[in-house]
């Protein structure tokens, strides 16, 4: 193996057969510990991970933990912020877990997290949203919100091409439209001051996330899938999302959905009435409800009305935004999990959803949930539903009895302030004898 990174002996590649991961009783699994309050969420976690297995099977199944290396940790080893060993051992093992990356300042790689996603064509941003009860909220009711975000990982403005406001490059990107586009030139209402961005959507793209979204929902038993989009303005990059995914939806799991699509052409040929009567006729029959919603409105009806949401399926910039708004309904990101997968190949990186808080670095204060829920969700994926099942159980013994580290514990009264390792200790403990 790769120079920076050390193999330990006893493990076993997880594979991949068809759609299907072929899981070892000892699979080896790569982690990234994390920069600055990384160190103290890692060890946490963890611990919590080891003692689910070890709980679920009895020594059975072990997992067999192959430290990689990127952010600060490896800049400060290796001289290089991404080894490309990193890269190559999540390809080679498939499935890994990493806590929050510092992106460098200046030059090179605008992200860490987005390099590793696009090196691995990671093109599912999977963020699941849902209420542990007694962790504080600012609304009425966030035990209705239990969602599932599918966010596309590898298009639209994360792409990353930008032109700079006075760099030859702007100015020759603008040279190209005032040339070939006169008409959409004349649109811009400051050019000499403009920088630009480009949003590509494409149809291969979309079909992908939203094939994922939809199967996911199935086998989950969702009730539905929300295509989130501003096609009512950019009508040939989002309001495309919208259309593909209604073609993926009908075309591939005819039988198994109904789509707003079908709604509205049988409004046009036969009246609301008649499509209603169609609709609820599909839903009593347990088919999956493909609808789509505009991007501004979903954040108010999400609030408001958060029980019509299931499973969310939308492009990159619009899924950033959602997901870190629907976690602070149910105690912010710094419960969230997240997973960047590809259904595909079978590749898959779990990682903390919030910063590294530099300030907060080995104080032991800060709470490990985003990474321990992160870690659920892996071994969910992996198919070792015991551990995940305990690790939730956990999660919501040591909330519910509030013994929550200081960001919970200043919003709850009467709570047990915890460290951060101490957090991880609780959570262990309430899985159970």
């Amino acid at each position: 193996m790769a120079s920076t990174i050390n193999i330990p002996s006893g493990g076993e590649k997880i594979g991949i057969k068809g759609d299907h991961l072929q899981v070892p009783d000892h699979p080896v699994i790569p982690f990234v510990e994390g920069d600055g309050t990384g160190r103290d969420i890692w060890r946490a976690s963890k611990q919590v991970f080891e003692a689910a297995v070890e709980k679920a099977y009895q020594g059975k199944r072990k997992v067999v933990w192959v430290e990689v290396y990127a952010g600060e940790k490896a800049y400060d080893k290796f001289g290089s912020w991404l080894p490309e060993d990193t890269v190559e051992t999540f390809r080679e093992y498939l499935v890994g877990i990493k806590g929050p990356l510092t992106t460098p300042v200046g030059g090179g790689i605008r992200s860490l997290n987005v390099a590793l996603r696009k090196a691995l064509d990671l093109y599912v941003c999977q963020r699941p949203v849902r209420y542990y009860p007694g962790v504080p909220s600012p609304v009425k009711h966030p035990e209705y919100v239990d969602m599932v975000v599918f966010r596309e990982n590898t298009e639209d403005i994360y792409t990353g091409i930008e032109f700079e406001q006075g760099t030859p490059e702007d100015d020759q990107f603008k040279k190209l439209l005032r040339t070939n586009f006169p008409e959409e030139f004349k649109k811009i209402r400051f050019p000499d001051t403009a920088g630009f961005g480009i949003k590509p959507v494409s149809k291969e793209g979309t079909s992908r996330l939203v094939r994922a979204a939809i199967r996911y929902a199935l086998e989950n038993n969702r009730r539905s899938v929300s295509l989130v989009h501003k096609g009512n303005i950019m009508k040939y990059t989002e309001g495309s999302f919208r259309n593909w995914g209604y073609e993926v939806a009908e075309n591939e799991f005819g039988d198994q959905v109904y789509t707003w699509s079908q709604w509205n052409r049988t409004v046009e040929s036969d009246g609301e009435d008649v499509a209603n009567h169609e609709q609820d006729d599909a839903l009593k029959a347990g088919k999956l409800l493909v609808k789509d919603v505009i991007a501004d409105i979903v954040f108010q009806q999400t609030i408001t009305r958060a029980r019509e949401f299931d499973v969310i399926a939308t492009m990159n910039l619009n899924g950033d935004y959602l997901s870190d708004a629907l976690a602070a309904q149910v105690g912010g990101i710094g419960i969230a999990p997240g997973g960047n997968i590809n259904y595909t190949s079978g590749h898959a990186i779990f990682e903390a959803t919030h910063g590294t808080a530099p300030k907060y670095a080995d104080k032991d204060m800060v709470n490990p949930g985003s990474v321990i829920l992160s870690g659920e969700m892996m071994f969910r994926y992996l198919g070792w539903h015991e551990v995940a099942d305990l690790i939730v159980k956990g999660m919501e013994g040591a909330i519910a009895a509030k013994t929550v580290t200081y960001d919970f514990h200043r919003l709850m009264d009467n709570a047990t302030l915890m460290k951060t390792s101490e957090f991880g200790s609780a959570v262990i403990q309430h899985m159970g004898n």
